[in-house]
């Protein structure tokens, strides 16, 4: 059986009525055609001894799409395999409820009022998420955008190069003025982000918008672009690597947009060749607006910073007690690109998630001070779901159902990893600068880390478990229905 392992997320604020939304992390765990026989664990993927809904309902019955049989078997997934078995509100009436997500965020209400399943758990597609995983296809303008509510409006944090928005003049910092000659600003007050969100249109090739773009600086245009097929790319060609020179010290600069895509295995590896044959000793991982994605590829970027770690414990990851023959202790590895990293800084904003957390947290029991959080604190989430499906319905659960440790036993940073890193700078992410720029805010700032040049630590940095992450005013907005590349990467569209 192939296992197949995700880190993503997804979380929701309380800003408007559906609240502020935004991508966070997943941890899935999904095996593929495990066998078996009856209605249940054919070809549902699922995990060894979950009963997982094959074909019929959950119900022993045959099997249908109907809402409330598709609620059925969610409560019974989330029984068996629920991290926080006592935090289930099973009480609730699913007749209250006209859509499965709904029925799923009633049943997780009392972990979300503790901060223990901030909207982790929900419903997305099969189909979908299979075809990002392995092609990284997705459809849109491809862009990613950060809504500023306290002046209403809205700008391009990022841009995807063979995606249809870039060759139109959108990039970072370009701010959209109007969307089908409606006013941004107009839309924010009086429907806020997600008023924006519908007047982009649904996310379907063809779909076609005119925008007035402003850029950086201060020029308008009117530029007319339509949603079409495009493949993610997890890094850059324009400036996801780079190579700086630091006081003499040879600095690595990785920009990872998504862990999701199988193809950024092979861009990390041509990166850090490239920062071997450099004798690259120190890295910048630019993980500012990574949700997560792939585990396979988290681990790999261990691997590739800790060429000195091999055998050492990476992570671990554990269920709860009924489940704990799942129970994993993963190490590092040998890779022939691997560098010897003695000091790593970790760009990051409240978008930052679930793998990029992983990450960082595993090399805390071994860099201690070398191991520095820039910019703001981190999402916070040190839990993770695996992928229960049930095909009849192209329904794919992802249920909160482990955490994750790193060598040292460390992994309660539900607030952000800024209490829990033993160094961070506070920085600004200036998105008037391109990345990969050194003299970008953040990256300026991850510069004189790495040189050992006093910082202000992140607001609300401590030891002791008060930490209380850092909010701006700019966020990233999920929509209403997402798709399953919007459940993974913040401000996708």
């Amino acid at each position: 059986m192939a296992r197949k392992l995700t880190y993503g997320f997804f979380f929701r604020g309380s800003h408007m009525q559906l609240g502020r939304t935004f991508l966070s992390a997943t941890l899935a765990i999904s095996l593929a055609a495990c066998g078996g026989g009856g209605g249940r664990g054919g070809n549902t993927g699922g995990i060894p001894g979950s009963s997982s809904g094959g074909d019929d309902g959950g119900g022993g019955g045959v099997a249908t799409c109907s809402l409330a049989d598709r609620q059925d078997w969610v409560l019974g997934q989330l029984n068996e395999w629920y991290l926080f078995p006592n935090l289930l509100d099973t009480t609730v009436n699913q007749d209250a409820f006209d859509t499965v997500q709904g029925y799923i965020n009633a049943l997780v209400a009392p972990a979300r009022a503790e901060d223990k399943d901030r909207f982790f758990t929900y419903i997305t597609s099969i189909e979908e998420e299979n075809e990002l995983i392995e092609t990284g296809s997705n459809a849109g303008f491809g862009i990613r955008l950060t809504y500023d509510f306290a002046s209403n409006r809205v700008f391009v944090v990022e841009a995807f190069e063979n995606a249809p928005a870039f060759p139109q003049g959108f990039d970072r910092g370009t701010e959209l003025i109007s969307i089908q000659g409606q006013s941004v600003s107009a839309l924010m007050a009086s429907g806020g982000a997600q008023a924006v969100i519908e007047a982009l249109g649904p996310g379907e090739p063809g779909t076609t918008r005119s925008f007035v773009i402003r850029q950086p600086d201060g020029s308008q245009q009117s530029v007319t672009v339509t949603k079409a097929e495009y493949s993610l790319d997890p890094i850059s060609e324009r400036y996801g690597v780079r190579v700086f020179d630091n006081d003499g010290t040879r600095v690595g600069y990785v920009n990872l947009r998504t862990f999701i895509v199988d193809d950024a295995k092979q861009q990390l590896r041509s990166a850090f060749a490239r920062f071997q044959a450099e004798g690259v000793t120190q890295v910048i991982l630019d993980l500012r607006y990574n949700g997560g994605g792939l585990i396979s590829v988290a681990e790999l970027l261990g691997d590739l910073l800790g060429a000195n770690r091999t055998g050492d414990v990476f992570s671990r990851t554990v269920f709860r007690d009924s489940k704990s023959e799942n129970n994993e202790t993963t190490l590092f590895r040998s890779q022939p690109q691997a560098i010897a990293a003695d000091k790593i800084a970790v760009i990051a904003t409240d978008a930052t998630a679930s793998a990029s957390e992983l990450v960082t947290n595993s090399f805390i029991p071994y860099l201690g001070e070398n191991i520095g959080l820039i910019g703001q604190d981190t999402f916070g989430k040190p839990v993770g779901q695996i992928a229960l499906d049930r095909s009849a319905c192209d329904d794919r659960l992802r249920a909160v159902a482990l955490k994750t440790t790193n060598a040292n036993g460390e992994g309660e940073y539900f607030s952000g990893l800024a209490g829990v890193v033993r160094a961070s700078c506070a920085a600004n992410d200036d998105i008037f600068t391109p990345l990969g720029n050194p003299d970008e805010a953040s990256i300026s700032t991850a510069l004189d880390y790495l040189a050992g040049r006093s910082c202000t630590p992140i607001t609300g940095a401590a030891k002791d478990g008060t930490i209380q992450a850092r909010r701006t005013q700019r966020e990233m907005v999920l929509p209403r229905q997402p798709s399953a590349a919007q459940y993974r990467i913040p401000g996708l569209y």
